[in-house]
């Protein structure tokens, strides 16, 4: 039987050459006129939207509460959700290939684990602050299918659970430096706010965070084996490495492809230097198979860091899962003369979370959603490709199973190590970002939701309709385009 989303991996160098192109031509991006039917469409058709927005813009920061809300020309403002589809307070309905930025595996709202959750608020509330029953049931399923992890701590979110896994491999290794993959996320913690979304800019993002919080960490060129065995050697000589974490696909949910044998090289070089193998799992793990993306490259990380389909898109998503000996550092109480890593959370692991985790992994078992989803991102993928090449565009388009990229503009690939004039690559970096962002806008504009129009996340929920309706809707976004400086 197949366990994983992805049937075939993508060609990681096409994908790069292609993105380099883009990179090195003046971006295309929608016509003029099609740019005043978006923003008409806007006008028209999203005028509640819009009129929350500008109130919510008087108590919230920038209007809305996360980042994935932001979007040009304005926010949408979302009512209903069910299966494939988003609702949003105009009555306007969307394809959802966001899902909660790849949390919904089995789909929004689905039915049968809302039910079950919907009982268990009607018994215990969302918390007590006490154990409930389901804490275990949830450990108990992922150990069970990730073959990694003996033991499951559960916390609030992905970035803590980067943090507690950070902490761990700093007290288990006695070393300080941890080492990532430049444009890779990690959450927004102090010591991780560093080298995003573009390798090579470090600190570029870390505003309000001193810069002794980041000292010890360092990020390597992705995809470069050489550059983190430098690394590692170079630290060594210096006191050791605690950690090398990455995301197996590559970073920014696999945006930035790496080789087919880069998580196994890593986990070589780790061991080789005596450092601690972490994956951030926030993504992949449960979307790629119900084993992880670890599963499909067959790889044991040491730590594994867990969040988004943990509690299958219900809040309090994350949690950090090991080798025994290495999570026992994270065991509750006090126990006199033993070390551990402090970790805290009254939220982490209500019955509420646990629970709508444990019944999303039964439902992605029973389903073989990660194989089904997967199966229609290639099809998403496919059908895309025949339509850049029917209207002759130069745009990059792979998936990872059930993670679809679409790279318009191809942003998040810039080199700082070609581009040498800082001020000028951030410049154009902004200019790319901006004409992106007007992507995301016509494709909203004709029905559909992606995350920032570059990336998309199919479900169980998706089927062969939605995709047909999703490529007529892209196909009448590409065929009117244009070159612009």
């Amino acid at each position: 039987m197949t366990e994983y989303a992805i049937t075939e991996y993508p060609d990681v160098k096409g994908v790069y050459e292609k993105a380099n192109s883009l990179l090195r031509t003046q971006p295309v991006s929608i016509s003029s006129d099609q740019k005043k039917r978006v923003l008409k469409y806007y006008s028209e058709r999203c005028g509640k939207s819009k009129e929350i927005i500008e109130k919510a813009k008087q108590v919230i920061p920038g209007g809305v509460q996360h980042n994935l809300a932001f979007n040009f020309p304005f926010p949408l403002v979302i009512s209903k959700g069910e299966g494939a589809h988003l609702y949003d307070i105009d009555g306007n309905r969307y394809i959802d290939f966001l899902q909660a930025g790849g949390a919904t595996m089995l789909g929004s709202n689905y039915e049968p684990v809302r039910e079950k959750v919907l009982d268990l608020i009607g018994q215990t509330g969302p918390s007590t602050g006490l154990f409930h029953e389901y804490e275990l049931k949830l450990a108990a399923e992922i150990v069970k299918h990730v073959e990694s992890v003996d033991m499951f701590r559960m916390l609030g979110s992905g970035t803590e659970s980067v943090m507690a896994a950070i902490r761990v491999a700093r007290l288990a290794t006695g070393n300080k430096k941890v080492i990532k993959q430049g444009a890779g996320y990690h959450g927004w913690s102090d010591q991780l706010v560093y080298g995003l979304h573009i390798p090579g800019t470090r600190r570029y993002e870390a505003h309000g965070i001193p810069s002794n919080v980041s000292k010890h960490t360092q990020e390597v060129y992705p995809n470069s084996i050489d550059s983190l065995r430098k690394k590692l050697r170079l630290n060594r000589i210096r006191g050791g490495t605690a950690a090398v974490i990455l995301e197996p696909l590559g970073p920014e949910s696999g945006t930035r492809p790496v080789d087919r044998e880069y998580p196994r090289e890593v986990a070589e070089l780790c061991e080789d230097y005596g450092t601690l193998l972490i994956f951030d799992e926030v993504v992949t793990g449960f979307r790629i198979g119900l084993k992880g993306a670890q599963g499909y490259f067959g790889v044991r990380p040491d730590l594994t860091t867990f969040g988004k389909i943990v509690a299958g898109g219900y809040p309090g998503a994350g949690g950090l899962g090991g080798r025994k000996e290495l999570m026992e550092y994270l065991a509750a109480g006090v126990e006199s003369g033993k070390k551990r890593a402090y970790v805290g959370g009254t939220l982490a692991a209500t019955p509420l979370s646990s629970a709508a985790g444990y019944f999303t992994i039964k439902e992605l078992e029973k389903t073989e959603a990660c194989v089904k989803a997967g199966k229609f991102g290639d099809r998403l993928t496919k059908g895309l490709t025949e339509i850049l090449e029917d209207n002759s565009l130069p745009f990059v388009v792979f998936n990872q199973g059930s993670i679809v990229h679409l790279e318009t503009v191809a942003t998040m690939f810039t080199d700082l190590k070609i581009n040498f004039n800082i001020l000028k690559t951030i410049k154009d970096v902004k200019n790319r970002k901006h004409k992106m962002e007007e992507m995301g806008a016509a494709y909203t504009a004709q029905g559909i939701i992606t995350l920032a129009g570059s990336r998309m996340y199919t479900s169980l929920a998706t089927d062969e309709k939605v995709i047909d309706e999703a490529l007529g809707r892209f196909s009448e976004v590409f065929k009117e385009m244009e070159v612009r400086s």
